[in-house]
């Protein structure tokens, strides 16, 4: 069994640090190191024409960092959920957001829309997730009202401030400006949505940087990166990153597969048994109001409305339990399904960045997904073919030369006849002739333009384009090990603080479930320690003694 100690946190181990980002007008960046991925692969692999088969950047050194949640931070709250059709056909639910910067009205798509926007923004962070789509269940038995439910819109605005906080106190999403807009109660969302850096975003993140992906000033670099494929493994995992992805896969399981089932079939029998107490209650307290004896008809009386009290407090510990306790334990099964994703995301990359380091031995689907080795090896087959050329060249300029004076003047007088026959020609065979050589000229062209007529002009400007696109795999190189390192510093550092927020969730959500279940114990208690006196008041024998109650 995998210890998540030494899985999604390192004892005594400080996660790398996230590299610089490039600064955008639109974006509040955090706080970085002073070395980019470009430069820091650059110091590893060094420049790409030193020598045929540069030095490969590793992918893992970093600096240290650490990522922890904000604590004096005043917290965002959802006060009102209204029912409206402002800007729009139909009505809808817009829960209001009451935060620093004023109240905000946004409904459940944008909240949706912000959450989707700020996964591409930042693909190696954890970002919170929003409480789920109505089920076709809910839209079954409560047709048209499923989204009008009091009961639903309750719980979407205690998961959606909870999502809100939990931004709120992240130490990177927190400084977003998309965030910071979307709480700003003067700015639609349908602005937000159409400006930068939203509209700068990729529609593929594994062709933009890792460390921010709307920085298009390397798009021609990262276009060139080869995409890996579904059936692609790493030749060379992180162990580390192996075991958190088993972690997860086992955490995942347990919360979705048998935790939950386990805590919504008690949920329910808890339910049912109110509903249970409810109806013996009333029985019971119709029954003694046909009873005559008086002291037996306050006894049944009393011990009907300790049957209600009971269902009172089942149902206000049912209500309890779901916000403190089910709640909770199904936003950790949605945040496994996130983490999920964000190892999904380097496992990608890492993919990306053996792809192209040791493509020559992957067959790729992408005809362009040309690999570093194979260029080289073109490279000097066409620099080797261009020198024989070239020495082909000089030899034959070499023996032209001593013949090439005597040969001029008789050139020259050969063309005179030639020209007095041209003039003296009828201008009926020059006009021909003219026709004849244009028809014949077309044809030429057309042949020369299907045929490599300058097989020269042609090797020189393959080995300009197989260089370039040597540089461009060699530079892309570097990017995709300065991508690899950035998305495994700082993933492992998410993750690290996310593991601290799963101990002090977990710690409060299973100290909530023993004060509900306390407080019902003590409410019963008191409703049944009445139910007692009253019973002991009967008169077991009207007619003669009587007899204490047990």
């Amino acid at each position: 069994m995998l210890d998540e100690s030494t899985v999604w946190a390192e004892d005594g181990a400080e996660a790398p640090r996230p590299v610089e980002r490039a600064p955008s007008p639109d974006r509040t960046e955090p706080p970085a190191s002073t070395s980019s991925p470009r430069a820091a692969s650059s110091s590893e692999a060094g420049p790409s024409q030193a020598s045929p088969a540069p030095a490969q950047p590793s992918p893992r050194r970093a600096e240290p960092v650490r990522l922890r949640d904000l604590t004096d931070v005043d917290p965002i709250l959802i006060i009102d959920a209204q029912k409206t059709s402002e800007g729009a056909s139909s009505p809808y639910i817009a829960y209001v957001i009451r935060s620093q910067h004023g109240d905000a009205r946004r409904r459940y798509s944008e909240f949706e829309a912000l959450r989707v926007v700020l996964g591409k923004l930042y693909p190696v962070l954890i970002i919170p997730p929003i409480p789920p789509h109505h089920s076709l269940g809910d839209y079954a038995a409560k047709q048209s009202k499923a989204k009008e439910d009091a009961q639903v819109i309750a719980r979407r605005r205690r998961m959606l401030a909870m999502f809100l906080n939990r931004l709120n106190r992240h130490p990177i999403l927190s400084r977003e400006r998309v965030f910071l807009r979307f709480l700003d109660p003067g700015t639609p969302w349908a602005e937000i949505i159409h400006a930068p850096p939203v509209t700068h975003l990729p529609k593929n993140p594994l062709r933009a940087p890792a460390q921010n992906p709307t920085d298009t000033s390397l798009g021609h670099l990262y276009n060139v990166l080869p995409l890996p494929s579904t059936g692609q493994t790493l030749q060379d995992p992180d162990q580390r990153f192996l075991e958190s992805e088993a972690f997860t896969a086992k955490f995942s399981a347990q919360l979705s597969g048998s935790t939950e089932k386990v805590n919504k079939r008690l949920m329910r029998r808890w339910t049912e048994l109110g509903a249970d107490h409810a109806d013996f209650g009333a029985l019971l307290n119709g029954f003694g109001l046909t009873e005559n004896q008086p002291d037996l008809a306050h006894a049944i009386e009393r011990t009907g409305q300790a049957i209600d009290a009971t269902y009172v407090s089942t149902n206000a510990m049912v209500q309890e339990w779901e916000r403190t306790f089910t709640e909770p334990l199904a936003e950790y099964g949605q945040f496994s399904a996130i983490i999920k994703q964000l190892l999904k995301y380097r496992h990608q990359k890492h993919l990306q960045y053996e792809t192209i380091r040791d493509g020559a031995s992957v067959k790729l689907e992408r005809a362009d997904a040309a690999v570093l080795e194979t260029k080289r090896v073109q490279l000097e087959e066409l620099e080797r073919t261009e020198l024989e050329a070239q020495r082909l060249h000089s030899a034959l300029d070499r023996s032209a030369r001593p013949g090439q004076a005597s040969e001029d003047p008789s050139a020259s007088t050969s063309s005179e006849p030639a020209d007095d026959v041209s003039s003296t020609a009828p201008p009926g065979a020059r006009k021909s002739g003219a026709a004849s050589f244009g028809l014949l000229g077309a044809i030429q062209h057309s042949i020369h333009n299907m045929i490599d007529v300058d097989p020269e002009a042609t090797r020189r400007s393959n080995i300009s384009k197989t260089r370039e696109s040597i540089g461009q795999l060699d530079e892309g190189q570097r990017l995709a090990a300065g991508d690899l390192r950035y998305a495994s510093s700082t993933i492992q550092a998410d993750l690290d603080r996310f593991q601290r927020q799963k101990v002090a969730d977990f710690r409060e959500m299973f100290l909530a479930f023993g004060r509900i279940h306390r407080e019902w114990c003590r409410k019963n208690i008191e409703a049944w320690e009445e139910a007692k006196r009253e019973i002991a008041k009967i008169d077991a024998d009207p007619s003669g003694g009587t007899h204490s109650a047990a």
